[in-house]
C-alpha cells in the first residue's frame, strides 16, 4: 500500500488557482453521449463519467456541536445489462447508541437520461422508490433503483449529508471497482480544526489546490477562516479485485482524513490524536477491557478442574485455551471489548470476540501465565494507522501468552483451530501490544504453521481399464482448518465424504473414513477407497491417462494485466502429490512429462514432477511450494508465468503401450 502524507493548508496565502466546480446536473456533454465500452478498457460495464463532492463544516448553534455537510454528485454510464448493478444505490448513514448523534440525508434528486431518436429524454426518480433498511441499531441504508434502465443509459444523482461524524471528515474514494473519466473533491476545513491528510493507493494527484477562505466558519457569533483544498484526480482505472487479497480499500486510491487537534476561540487546544501512552491508560482502565482482562478470580473455583494432568506452563496454556474454547460460543459479532462481562459470557456460554479472548487472557492469568491483550484490524476491516493511535481502526482482540522464550497467538472464538493458529481473518499487517503493567507495542501476526496437503494414492490397474486404489490425504494448517470447518456443515461423515465424490471428477468414492477430525492437533486424515476409468473394456494396445488428475490446478488464479496490490495468502503453502500403480504385465511407459523443475526467484516457490518406470510399477511425483505468506505487486508477473506453466505441464498425459512378450 502506498501512502504519501499531505499537507492541509491553513492560514496560508497561496498563489489564486481556479476553485473546483460542480458540473450541471442532467445537462450532458457530446463525450458523454460518445462514450462506449471499450473507450476504456476490456471489461468494464459503466464508468463514472464525472463526479464532484464538497464538504465543510457548520456549527449548529441548537445542538451545540460541529456538523460535517457533504455534498455529492455523481454521473454514471452504464454500457450493458452487466453494469445495471451500479445503478442500484445504497447510501449508509450511521448513528450512536443513543441515536441523538445520527447522519442525515438530504435533497437527494436523480435521474436516468437515455438518447431516443436522437433526442435526450430524462426520467426522474419517484421519491416514493426510495427505501430505508435499518440494517442494525447503528447502520441504516438509503436505497433505491433508477428507472428506465437500458444498455447506455446514463444515471444521475446528488444528494447532501449532514453528520455529527467530523473525526474522519470525509473520506474521498478516487477509485472503484468501474474506471472513472474525472473525480474532484474540495474539503474546506476551519482553521481551529486540524487534520492528518494521507493520499492512499497507486496513482497520484492531477490537482491539489489550496485558498484561504476568510470567514468561511462561524461559531459563537465569531467568524473563523478556513482552508479551502482541491484535490483530482482523471482517468482512473478500474480497481479490479482478485484472490489472495485483504481490504480493497487497503489499495484503492483514496484521501484518508483524521482529526489531531481541535483550537478553541480562547486559545486552547484540544489534543484528539493521543499518544500509545494515552491509549494504553484508556484501555487498561476500561471496564470491558482492562477491566475484564484482571478478572482472574472468575476462574479460580473451576482452575483445579481445568488444569487437571497439565504437567508444565504449556500444557496449562492449552488447558484454559480448549476450556474456553468449549464453553463460550462466538454470538458472530467482533469487538474489540467484553459485550456484557466475562463472568456473564461463561455462564450463557456466549459471547463476542471480546468476552471470549479477554476471557482467555483472564483464565491464563488465573493459572500463573503470562498473558496479555494484542488489538489488531481485521483482513475486510483494513490495515490500521501505524503513525498515530487511531482506536476506531481495531476491531478484534486475541490472547498472547508468552511460554518460556517464546509466545502463542491464540483465538478462542473457533472450536476448529488448534492452539496457537489464528484465523486468517486476524493475519492483515500489525497489531498492538497491551499489557496491563507494561507499555504497549507493536507486533506483526504471522501465520504459526504452513497450509499443508499430502496425498498419497497407491493403486492397481486392472485389465478391465479400472485404477483401483486407496487414496490417503493428510492435511494441516489452514488447510486442515478449512476442511473441519467444510466438515462441520454436514451432519455425518457419509454426507461429506458424498460430496467429495460429486465434487472430484477425476475419480470415484467407493468407500471412505476420516480421522483426527476432533484433536485439532493432529492432522486430518483422509482415506478413500477409489476407481478411476482409464477406458471402457479390455485394456487395449495403447493406454492414455492424465497423472494430473488429484488436485489439479486447472486455472490461473492470477489473471490481470496489472496488479497495484500485493498478492496475499496469509500463509506458506506446500502440496504434494505421490502416486503409485501397480500395471498389468507387459505394459510400459511409451510418452510421459518430462521430469520438471520451476523455481520463483528468492525461493519463493518451487515445482517439481517427477515420472518414472521401475519394473511393473509407475510412480509419479508433484511438489507445489509456495514459501511466502506475501507476495509484493512486483512478483505478480512471475507468480502469473509461474501457474501459467504448470498449467501447461497438467496437460501432459502418460501413455502407456502393451510390449509383445518374446
Amino acid at each position: 500500500m502506498i501512502k504519501t502524507y499531505l499537507t492541509l493548508a491553513c492560514f496560508i496565502l497561496l498563489p489564486p488557482c481556479v476553485l473546483a466546480q460542480d458540473f450541471a446536473f442532467g445537462s450532458l456533454t457530446p463525450e458523454d453521449i460518445r462514450l462506449a465500452k471499450n473507450d476504456l478498457d476490456s471489461f468494464s460495464n459503466a464508468a463514472v463519467l464525472n463526479e464532484f463532492g464538497k464538504a465543510f463544516m457548520v456549527y449548529n448553534d441548537t445542538k451545540g456541536i460541529t456538523e460535517l455537510f457533504v455534498d455529492y454528485h455523481v454521473r454514471i454510464k452504464v454500457f450493458n445489462r452487466d453494469g445495471y448493478a451500479h445503478a442500484n444505490i445504497v447510501l449508509p448513514t450511521y448513528k450512536d447508541d443513543s441515536g441523538d448523534r445520527a447522519d442525515v440525508i438530504t435533497d437527494l434528486k436523480a435521474t436516468t437520461i437515455n438518447v431516443v431518436d436522437g433526442r435526450i429524454v430524462s426520467v426522474p426518480l419517484d421519491q416514493r422508490q426510495v427505501f430505508k433498511e435499518e440494517v442494525s441499531k447503528y447502520l441504516t441504508h438509503t436505497k433505491f433503483t433508477f428507472p428506465d434502465l437500458r444498455d447506455g443509459s446514463i444515471v444521475e444523482y446528488s444528494y447532501r449529508l449532514i453528520s455529527p461524524h467530523i473525526f474522519n471528515f470525509k473520506t474521498w474514494y478516487f477509485q472503484e471497482d468501474i474506471p472513472k473519466i474525472n473525480s474532484t473533491f474540495e474539503a474546506t476545513i476551519p482553521g481551529m480544526y486540524t487534520y492528518n491528510v494521507v493520499l492512499r493507493g497507486p496513482y497520484p494527484l492531477t490537482t491539489q489546490d489550496a485558498k484561504l477562505d476568510r470567514g468561511g466558519f462561524r461559531i459563537a457569533g465569531r467568524d473563523v477562516d478556513c482552508s479551502r483544498m482541491i484535490y483530482g484526480m482523471r482517468n482512473i482505472p478500474a480497481f479490479v479485485s482478485e484472490d489472495y487479497m485483504t481490504a480493497a480499500s487497503n489499495f484503492k486510491s483514496a484521501i484518508y482524513f483524521e482529526l489531531s487537534d481541535i483550537y478553541r476561540l480562547n486559545g486552547s487546544n484540544i489534543k484528539i490524536t493521543k499518544d500509545w501512552r494515552d491509549v494504553d491508560r484508556e484501555l487498561v482502565t476500561h471496564h470491558d477491557f482492562g477491566g475484564q482482562m484482571k478478572r482472574d478470580n472468575v476462574f479460580k473455583p473451576m482452575l483445579a478442574d481445568i488444569l487437571e494432568g497439565a504437567a508444565d506452563d504449556l500444557a496449562k496454556a492449552k488447558a484454559v485455551y480448549r476450556y474456553v474454547q468449549r464453553h463460550i460460543k462466538w454470538n458472530r459479532y467482533l469487538g474489540k471489548y467484553s459485550e456484557n462481562n466475562i463472568k456473564q459470557a461463561l455462564e450463557r456460554r456466549s459471547g463476542n470476540i471480546g468476552d471470549i479472548n479477554l476471557a482467555l487472557i483472564a483464565g491464563l492469568s488465573a493459572a500463573g501465565l503470562d498473558a496479555e491483550a494484542v488489538i489488531l484490524s481485521t483482513r475486510d476491516n483494513g490495515v490500521v494507522n501505524d503513525v498515530h493511535p487511531v482506536l476506531s481502526d481495531f476491531n478484534y482482540v486475541v490472547a498472547k501468552v508468552n511460554v518460556d522464550d517464546r509466545y502463542y497467538l491464540l483465538d478462542a472464538s473457533d472450536p476448529l483451530l488448534p492452539f496457537g493458529l489464528l484465523p486468517l481473518r486476524c493475519i492483515n499487517g500489525k497489531a498492538r501490544v497491551i499489557n496491563l503493567k507494561k507499555p504497549s507495542y507493536w507486533i506483526t501476526p504471522t501465520s504459526s504453521q504452513k497450509s499443508t496437503m499430502q496425498y498419497a494414492f497407491h493403486a492397481t490397474l486392472d485389465t478391465d481399464g479400472m485404477l483401483k486404489g486407496k487414496l490417503v490425504t493428510h492435511s494441516s494448517g489452514y488447510a486442515a482448518h478449512r476442511k473441519r470447518q467444510a466438515l462441520a456443515n454436514y451432519n455425518t461423515m457419509d454426507e461429506y465424504i458424498e460430496h467429495v465424490d460429486e465434487t472430484n471428477a477425476g475419480f470415484s468414492i467407493i468407500a471412505g473414513e476420516i480421522q483426527g477430525l476432533e484433536d485439532t492437533e493432529k492432522p486430518l486424515v483422509e482415506s478413500y477407497d477409489v476407481e478411476v476409468k482409464l477406458q471402457d473394456g479390455t485394456l487395449a494396445q495403447e493406454v492414455v491417462f492424465n497423472p494430473f488428475f488429484i488436485n489439479r490446478i486447472g486455472k490461473n488464479p492470477f489473471n490481470l494485466d496489472e496488479r497495484t496490490y500485493p498478492v496475499d495468502l496469509g500463509a506458506a503453502r506446500e502440496e504434494r502429490v505421490i502416486i503409485t500403480i501397480k500395471l498389468p504385465g507387459n505394459y510400459e511407459i511409451s510418452a510421459k512429462p518430462d521430469d520438471y523443475s520451476l523455481g520463483l526467484a528468492d525461493q519463493g516457490g518451487r515445482y517439481m514432477t517427477q515420472t518414472q518406470q521401475l519394473g511393473d510399477t509407475f510412480s509419479f511425483s508433484q511438489l507445489l511450494a509456495l514459501n511466502a505468506a506475501i507476495y509484493p505487486p512486483e512478483s505478480y508477473f512471475a507468480l502469473k508465468e509461474f501457474f501459467s506453466r504448470i498449467i501447461q505441464q497438467e496437460k501432459i498425459d502418460v501413455v502407456l503401450r502393451k510390449v509383445e512378450e518374446r
